[in-house]
């Protein structure tokens, strides 16, 4: 047998550091078992930083009409349904009374993951899992994998197409999970 020599020894193990330090950065596993629970109130107007959507003189999008000294209203809701990672709860699009608009994830659960956002896609929860499609619309990261949380709608977006919203891992392109948004009889 023939002896390993350190010139041979000494650039493997720093290929094989340098490969480690890329794995982690790359999977980041620790997400994986480290949950995060948020517990966000449903608020009843959106932040100073978001207004309601306006296309025509009275503030109005897509059909869309802000009641005045009402409540917050369900526009959409539906049950997340599980594709790469086991995904539970509830989405929920909502009008704030002050005719901002939210999507509310309640009851919420799935797994820690790298790079996890939110978005509000063109596409049916079934169709998702094979891609976002054309025309979706990111909400943000993640905050949490647990718990009851809000993710404002940006101003201006027409809610009547969209048909579910999804939980989508942006580093490895996959779906967690999504939900069909169903319209709420009004």
């Amino acid at each position: 047998m023939s002896r390993v020599s350190r010139r041979t020894v000494v650039p493997v193990l720093m290929v094989l550091v340098v490969a480690a330090g890329v794995g982690l950065f790359l999977f980041r596993p620790w997400t994986v078992f480290a949950d995060t629970t948020v517990d966000e109130a449903l608020p009843t107007a959106s932040g100073s930083a978001t207004g309601p959507a306006t296309t025509d003189g009275a503030g109005v999008k897509g059909g869309e009409r802000p009641t005045p000294n009402s409540g917050p209203e369900d526009l959409a809701r539906g049950s997340f349904v599980t594709h790469e990672h086991e995904t539970r709860g509830t989405a929920r699009t909502v009008r704030l009374t002050d005719g901002g608009r939210v999507l509310r994830l309640e009851n919420f659960r799935t797994s820690g993951g790298p790079d996890v956002r939110v978005y509000l896609s063109l596409r049916d929860a079934g169709a998702v899992k094979a891609g976002l499609g054309e025309g979706a619309v990111g909400l943000g990261e993640l905050k949490g994998n647990r718990g009851n949380q809000n993710y404002t709608v940006p101003a201006g977006t027409d809610l009547s197409g969209f048909r579910s919203a999804v939980i989508w891992c942006e580093r490895f392109s996959v779906s967690f999970g999504a939900a069909d948004l169903a319209p709420v009889a009004g």
